[in-house]
């Protein structure tokens, strides 16, 4: 009995060495393959670090040109805001003077009041040079009005 029993453990002994030898083949295989990926894995990181550089500079450089502009439309801002003012002075001006050679056309006119003229009262049949300069001038006046208005 001693025999057998002692050739039932050297088989299973050989049988979980055998398994044991499989098992290690299998495990060699798997790192192989994750020494494999390793290197992918690195190369795929540097990459990354990369494209991660590139994007910082990049992102430098938005911000570099986010400021000149800010600096350049701070100053155009100023600019036409000044400009806005001084036409919206300058129509004024003229709005006056305009009024004022109405006023002029209006009273130069022999022996007719200033409210006998309206802007959209049809012509008489002979019209002096100097009425049609008035009318016109008056005309004038009134589209500005509603163009400054509107």
């Amino acid at each position: 009995m001693s025999h057998s029993f002692g050739i039932a453990i050297e088989s299973l002994v050989a049988v979980l060495l055998m398994l044991t030898i499989a098992y290690c083949m299998l495990l060699n295989k798997r790192l192989q393959r994750l020494k494999a990926d390793e290197h992918s894995l690195k190369a795929v990181i540097a990459e990354l670090i990369t494209a991660t550089e590139i994007a910082e500079r990049a992102i430098g450089g938005l911000k570099h040109t986010v400021r000149d502009v800010n600096e350049h439309l701070g100053s155009q801002l100023t600019a036409a805001t000044q400009m806005s003012a001084h036409l919206k002075s300058q129509l004024a001006e003229g709005d006056g003077v305009i009024r004022r050679l109405t006023k002029i056309a209006l009273a130069a006119r022999p022996g007719s009041a200033p409210e006998a003229v309206a802007p959209s009262a049809p012509a008489a049949p002979k019209v002096s040079p100097a009425k049609a300069v008035a009318a016109a001038a008056e005309a004038f006046s009134e589209r500005r009005r509603a163009s400054v208005a509107a």
